[in-house]
């Protein structure tokens, strides 16, 4: 075993292709290289390493491109119009929940990545949503949110140290040993001069339709994540 030296190994990684005995060198060895164990389908092979199995893998891969590109072609968010009648739509239906929805026009990036759905059968909004870890240098996009989510379950699978990945854990680190008290959910106030920049405080507990109302959203929401106890320039409004 390449991460404790002291048992045969059972085990290699088809990323990086360490040795391991057990699960727990497995996991261990992924924090510690940053390894994410998924095998690259698309590192480099010579000519002269070249088999029929490689051959093999590549015609797979080539496979799940296919199949991926179908499903794309088939998903009703990626080929959504983009009128100004679904446009308008969707700020209506914003509108109806004291959420003051702004869109930019087409071409503009936040416009192009921006998808945010409104479900006719469930009435409700499935958002399109930004989380940033400023003390991480972390940004992370999650697409078709619920509306009815509320912040702590959002935020779970990036800083609670029970359910977040070990790769998404350990590049958190500062938040996740942190206490949840000491976390902090801010969102930028818009319309607001440059030199004026003040952040609304979100209540973890509420869902993200509780906390986006009576407040301007362009595009889509960006929630900052951040630590109390560490010094930062946003400055909440009311402060």
């Amino acid at each position: 075993c390449e991460t404790c030296s002291e048992e045969e190994a059972k085990y290699r990684c088809p990323r990086c292709m360490k040795y391991s005995c057990s699960l727990l060198c497995v996991k261990k060895h992924k924090l510690t290289l940053n390894c994410s164990g998924i095998r690259d389908k698309t590192a480099f092979v010579s000519v002269n390493e070249f088999t029929d199995l490689n051959l093999l893998s590549d015609y797979r891969f080539l496979e799940d491109v296919g199949r991926t590109a179908d499903a794309a072609a088939r998903d009703v968010s990626v080929h959504r119009p983009t009128t100004n009648k679904f446009i308008n739509y969707l700020r209506n239906r914003a509108r109806r929940h004291n959420i003051n929805l702004k869109t930019l026009p087409i071409g503009f990036t936040k416009r192009k990545e921006n998808s945010t759905i409104f479900n006719k059968k469930e009435q409700k909004f499935y958002w399109h949503l930004k989380l940033v870890f400023p003390h991480s240098h972390a940004e992370y996009t999650l697409k078709r949110v619920p509306e009815d989510r509320t912040l702590t379950d959002i935020l779970k699978p990036y800083i609670d140290p029970g359910e977040s990945d070990p790769v998404v854990c350990q590049r958190l680190k500062i938040y996740t040993m942190s206490p949840h008290s000491d976390v902090q959910i801010l969102m930028k106030i818009e319309n607001r001069r440059q030199n004026s920049t003040r952040y609304h405080e979100l209540d973890a507990s509420r869902s993200l339709l509780d906390n986006l109302k009576d407040k301007v959203i362009i595009e889509y929401p960006t929630l900052f994540v951040v630590l109390k106890t560490l010094k930062n320039d946003m400055v909440v409004l009311g402060q």
